[in-house]
């Protein structure tokens, strides 16, 4: 099979206006493409797929990626593969990251996928994988804000960067990324998939003290010590958020950049709780393959807002995805953010 073009942040080749590129995002639930043709002042995107094809199903139990998984996935990548041809990309980045990280058989599979899809599959690391979704969120920031917190919760890990405006000058790779191997897949399989409130304390219980252990004190209040701004980047949060203002049809206008109180979420994940799966898959904004997973994303937002009480989550949909092509346009969160850090 012809390889597909692909290309890493270190050799990345010049790109100009009116070339094409693409930026899959390969999660532990999920499989996203964005395809994006570039113009002078950034680019607009031109398609997109994504699918759920559950690919770390049962990882927290075996440690290994199961052959129905990855022949779902497969079929998610073969359409993927035929998407990037049509539209004649000029670079291809794919990016794998918890499930093929934490598999033991990850890297076989990554080898599996190259041979019958011709994508190349890189599985990043966790810091990796968290600037990457700051620079796609970056355009939605608070430009007053002094510190900014991102939040991806993954299906099989949660992801945050932190970083401080004025210490990006000093910086080349600026912001301090955590990952915690929890996410709302893992989760969901640890406490089960229709939880009462007893259960679903526990749950709220268990990832903080997971968040505990990965060293945040410096996070603690941090809201006090400066303008704080938090964006959060998955379906957990773009699903709150779709519920929050009360959407019959998922709007990304209508979410993406949304304030959302955090008063707010703690109603709307109550009702879900309230709900049992057949309910919240009746939902048009939820669906079938994340009824049973939204309530755990609601349990690792709880836990972090406890360690950051701020007020409001500015909702992003955006990315991952996002962040892979602006770093293919030579975009970097040092540059992005220096302008500003220089000034001050």
């Amino acid at each position: 099979m012809h390889r597909l073009p692909t290309m890493s942040l270190r050799t990345r080749a010049p790109l100009a206006p009116g070339d094409r590129v693409a930026a899959l995002d390969l999660g532990t639930n999920n499989c996203r493409l964005l395809v994006a043709e570039l113009v002078e002042d950034g680019f607009v995107v031109v398609d997109s797929f994504a699918r759920i094809t559950r690919l770390g199903e049962g990882l927290s139990r075996h440690a290994r990626l199961s052959e129905a998984a990855m022949a779902r996935t497969l079929s998610a990548l073969k359409v993927c593969a035929r998407i990037i041809a049509r539209h004649h990309c000029a670079v291809v980045r794919c990016v794998a990251t918890e499930a093929c990280r934490r598999a033991v058989n990850g890297a076989e599979f990554a080898h599996r996928v190259r041979k019958v899809t011709g994508l190349e599959l890189e599985i990043v690391s966790p810091e990796e994988e968290a600037r990457l979704a700051m620079l796609g969120c970056l355009p939605l920031a608070d430009p007053d804000a002094d510190r900014l917190l991102v939040l991806d919760i993954g299906g099989g890990s949660t992801d945050l960067l932190w970083l401080e405006r004025d210490a990006c000058a000093e910086q080349g790779e600026p912001g301090i990324a955590f990952s915690l191997p929890l996410g709302v897949v893992t989760l969901a399989e640890t406490f089960g998939r229709d939880v009462d409130e007893a259960t679903y304390a526990r749950m709220v219980d268990a990832v903080h003290s997971a968040f505990a252990r990965l060293a945040l004190p410096r996070l603690r209040g941090a809201e006090d010590e400066g303008r704080l701004e938090m964006l959060g980047t998955s379906g957990t949060v773009t699903t709150l958020a779709a519920l929050a203002i009360g959407l019959r049809r998922y709007d990304r206008n209508r979410v993406d950049g949304l304030l959302l109180p955090f008063a707010t979420i703690h109603h709307v994940a109550a009702q879900l709780r309230a709900a049992d799966n057949l309910a919240r898959a009746a939902h048009p904004c939820i669906g079938r393959g994340r009824a049973d997973l939204v309530v755990a994303g609601c349990a690792i937002l709880e836990a972090l807002h406890r360690i950051v009480p701020v007020e409001t989550l500015k909702v992003a949909d955006r990315g991952l995805r996002e962040g892979i092509i602006a770093a293919l346009m030579g975009a970097s969160l040092a540059d992005a953010l220096r302008p500003r850090a220089v000034a001050a």
